[in-house]
């Protein structure tokens, strides 16, 4: 019992660390320039929405004044064709007085089109038109030689009016001459006003996509400092920091499985106690080889308090909660206890108990004895009195001598006796074998009383349910290196159907009205438990008086049989 107590104390301390470091992290004072994680998000967020919107500003502004450029060009190249294909011009080149036919005309085309010049010119340079009449006559300044190469191209060129983007092309005869050029562009000026116009356009969009980002930011922010709690990075990694080490530090097992029934954490107690080999977080329950009605209980996902589970070679207490926030389902949280030390220590109190019992049973049979003894005696039946003393003395001597004389196991012997006191007064009678003979098995004391013990409760309440005479009988022998025990009963015994569920956690055929994992239903489970840990096997035999045969193999230098 104090391996117990010292047990708990260890649990009730890691539950308690577990506390007070949540409360810890919790209550942390953030230290000097430790912002929170929502608030470094937002600032953050809002540099790289600036720094996004900046960039994105000026790209549109390079991108649109391409654009104007590239519009100035394409309408220079259209007027520039149109005019040299028109026969006016052509005409007018080659009459006697081309500045008196064409300067009128191109200055309407001019106006018309928005431009800022359209010069006519000779192949020589010479300019036959121009928006400053001054420059009439004049040499024209820039590239022509593709233009007299016969090909219209575009430059950028800075002239008589500055900087200009500007189209060149040539008027060609019938008999393929160029006998004059066209020239006609738009100021740089003039395209800087054109894009000052579309600016407003783009610092609008520019003000509004920062604005929407901002706003943006600030919601993600509010959502996730409600999250976090406004809890600062460091206050957030020194609680996850604090969890792993509880996690690992903790007595108990703890699993939490999510709504699709995949484990998402399990800590090191959990997995020693379920047998897990490896990491198995991210694999469904059904996948982690665990019997089927705790697979069960994991994925049904409901309430659970302290309900005993039998593993291979574990008794659990399993707690199961199913947290619901917002009353969406979110998996479950799962603690584990080992109660198998609890187990047999609770076998071994029973042994006790029922050799305690045995000696009350036997107390109050003397008594009884004894006062009939007396009662003789004080009759002048001298001879009645010492024949029924000496009767009553040889029948329980004969129990306890053929017990101890049978089995050198001195708590399977007091087992036996405390359980033949038992089934005496719930009026069974337990007889042993005569062949029985074992001797020290060196199997554990515990692992015996759970076999046994349980095997004869459920032979007792069996022979109860049936009709007299109701016995028990027990037997037990050595042989090549096993030992062999068989408890038989006059109950109405197993059906056959009902063998595949025997030694299941839960199943029953007595009404007791407890509910499963409470008591009802575990007897033959936790001794089929302890036969499998032992490598041992056990059989029922069905029909009409049950028996079971339990073979379990001895340690090497066991004692043999006597």
């Amino acid at each position: 019992m104090c391996s117990l107590r010292s047990r708990g104390t260890a649990t009730d301390g890691a539950r308690g660390t577990l506390a007070v470091v949540t409360g810890a992290a919790w209550r942390t004072p953030r230290r000097r320039g430790d912002v929170s994680l929502a608030r470094r998000l937002l600032l953050l967020q809002a540099l790289v929405v600036t720094v996004v919107v900046l960039t994105s500003t000026v790209v549109a502004y390079l991108d649109a004044r391409q654009a104007v450029r590239d519009k100035a060009a394409e309408e220079a190249t259209a007027i520039v064709e149109s005019l040299a294909d028109s026969p006016l011009v052509l005409d007018a080149v080659t009459g006697p007085d081309p500045t008196a036919v064409l300067q009128p005309y191109v200055e309407q085309v001019r106006a018309d089109t928005g431009t800022s010049f359209i010069t006519v010119l000779a192949p020589d340079r010479t300019r036959y038109t121009h928006p400053d009449p001054a420059q009439i006559g004049r040499p024209f300044r820039g590239t022509i030689a593709p233009a007299l190469a016969g090909r219209t191209f575009t430059e950028t060129y800075t002239g008589t009016l500055g900087p200009s983007v500007r189209a060149t092309g040539p008027v060609v005869d019938a008999g393929g001459r160029v006998v004059a050029l066209v020239s006609a562009g738009v100021t740089v000026a003039a395209i800087g006003q054109d894009l000052a116009a579309a600016v407003p356009g783009i610092v609008g969009t520019a003000l509004v996509t920062l604005a929407v980002g901002t706003l943006g930011s600030w919601a993600l922010s509010r959502r996730l400092r409600r999250q976090t709690h406004g809890l600062s990075p460091g206050q957030l990694a020194r609680m996850v920091d604090y969890h792993h080490a509880v996690l690992h530090a903790v007595r108990e097992g703890l699993l939490l499985v999510d709504g699709e029934q995949r484990v998402q954490l399990v800590n090191d107690e959990a997995r020693r106690l379920l047998g897990l080999d490896g990491d198995p977080t991210g694999r469904h329950v059904a996948e982690l080889g665990l019997p089927p009605e705790l697979t069960a209980v994991l994925a049904q996902q409901r309430t659970a308090v302290d309900e005993v589970h039998v593993t291979g070679s574990r008794v659990l207490v399993v707690s199961q909660a199913p947290p619901r926030p917002g009353g969406r389902s979110a998996g479950t949280v799962v603690t584990l206890r080992d109660s198998t030390e609890l187990r047999v220590l609770t076998g071994e109190l029973a042994s006790v108990r029922s050799f305690a019992e045995s000696l009350r049973a036997q107390a109050h049979e003397a008594a009884n004895r004894l006062h009939t003894t007396v009662s003789l005696v004080e009759l002048g039946r001298t001879q009645e009195a010492i024949e029924f003393a000496t009767a009553q003395l040889a029948s329980a001597q004969r129990l306890t001598d053929r017990v101890v004389d049978a089995v050198g196991d001195p708590v399977l012997s007091a087992l036996l006796l405390g359980k033949a006191a038992t089934a005496h007064e719930r009026g069974v009678l337990l007889e042993i074998d005569p062949a029985t003979a074992v001797g020290e098995t060196g199997l554990p004391g515990g692992d015996l009383v759970t076999v046994v013990g349980n095997l004869l409760d459920n032979a007792i309440d069996a022979a109860l349910a049936g009709d007299p005479p109701r016995e028990v009988q027990f037997a037990a022998e050595v042989a090549d290196g096993w030992l062999h025990i068989r408890v038989e009963d006059t109950g109405p015994g197993v059906r056959e159907e009902d063998l595949p569920r025997l030694f299941e956690r839960g199943w029953s055929t007595k009404e007791t009205g407890a509910p499963a994992g409470l008591g009802r239903g575990l007897g033959l489970a936790l001794a089929a438990q302890a036969v499998r840990r032992h490598g041992g096997t056990i059989t029922v035999r069905p029909g009409p008086g049950a028996r079971f045969v339990v073979s379990l193999p001895l340690p090497v230098h066991a004692g043999a049989a006597r």
